[in-house]
């Protein structure tokens, strides 16, 4: 038996949560004595691929041609569900990103297998039980959940676990599978991605405007401040309905689910909406000029104050730190 980790990548290179979850999958396999196998889909160079075993993989398959070069949910699960099939995988990991959260549970299916959405930590291991401890309720609680199925799927949160690199390196290996023309009838022919911004779901740090900035020509300084920090921004939900940013930013249980390690949320009431995709964020910090705004209920650092005063401030803070540094 072995672990099987896949590995997403974007614009044919992998993130830093794909390295997160290949220690995670390495973990997993030590833990249950065996070995790991990392399967990367899409074009992704060699050398890309030969650093996953920098991380715990002892092998690299490459799923790579046409029809696979950008994601498509059914297709790439039957490919995974594959390559599990090929390497008598039992366990199969992936990263609890936007593509994973859709194809764990098709390969759950596809495996017959029990599905852990969400893991935040390791599993208990007892015999063929596993313990999972994992986000419940958009992030507002945990869950501890048990598998005993034969095959399981397990997909960890962003920002949960830490990258452990190794000193051995992984073998690459080309893998092909028949297609399945149910899974292959859905074709996506180009992707367009903003290459000038952090990614929202991928970032350590991202700093949130809301209604408190009064209108989108306020929006520099919180840019500003995103910019010196390496953060994304992201606003809350009243903010993208009014068009003042676009929706690709609005973070909260009807948007992006993060976990950064900061969140800095300036302008914002928290409503338990907003609350819900942010819960997973390590340390939270709101600037607020309100006293009783919810936020400051689950802040872990607050500012009481007006935000037009508070980040000015702020960004004279880090711009003389850096100076300094």
């Amino acid at each position: 038996m072995s672990v099987l980790i896949y590995t997403e990548n974007a614009g044919g290179k992998f993130k830093k949560s794909v390295f997160e979850a290949v220690s995670y999958a390495r973990a997993i396999a030590d833990q249950t004595n065996t070995n790991l196998v990392a399967i990367s889909i899409g074009e992704v160079t060699n050398e890309q691929l030969s650093t996953l075993g920098k991380y715990g993989a002892d092998k690299v398959l490459n799923a790579s041609n046409a029809q696979l070069k950008n994601f498509v949910n059914q297709a790439y699960a039957s490919v995974i569900a594959e390559a599990a099939k090929k390497e008598n995988a039992d366990i199969i990991v992936l990263s609890n990103s936007f593509s994973g959260r859709g194809l764990a549970p098709r390969i759950g299916v596809k495996l017959q297998a029990g599905v852990a959405d969400g893991a935040v930590s390791l599993p208990e291991i007892s015999g063929d039980k596993f313990t999972v401890k994992k986000t419940a309720f958009s992030g507002k609680a945990f869950a501890t959940v048990q598998l005993t199925s034969a095959n399981k799927v397990i997909a960890l949160i962003p920002n949960s676990y830490q990258v452990v690199e190794k000193t051995a390196a992984g073998t690459v290996e080309n893998f092909t599978v028949e297609n399945k023309e149910s899974d292959f009838k859905a074709m996506v022919k180009e992707i367009v991605r903003s290459t000038d911004k952090v990614s929202l779901p991928d970032a350590e740090i991202v700093v949130s405007g809301g209604r408190g900035l009064k209108g989108p020509e306020n929006w520099g300084m919180v840019e500003e401040l995103a910019n010196l920090l390496g953060a994304a921004t992201a606003c809350s939900k009243p903010v993208s309905d009014a068009g003042w940013r676009p929706h690709s930013e609005h973070v909260g249980q009807t948007g992006i689910a993060v976990s950064p390690n900061l969140y800095i949320a300036i302008g914002i009431s928290g409503a338990i909406q907003h609350l819900a995709g942010i819960s997973s964020s390590k340390v939270i910090v709101v600037i607020n000029k309100d006293p009783e705004a919810p936020f400051f209920k689950v802040a872990d650092y607050g500012i009481v104050g007006d935000a037009f005063e508070v980040v000015p401030q702020l960004i004279a803070a880090v711009k003389e730190y850096k100076a300094s540094a």
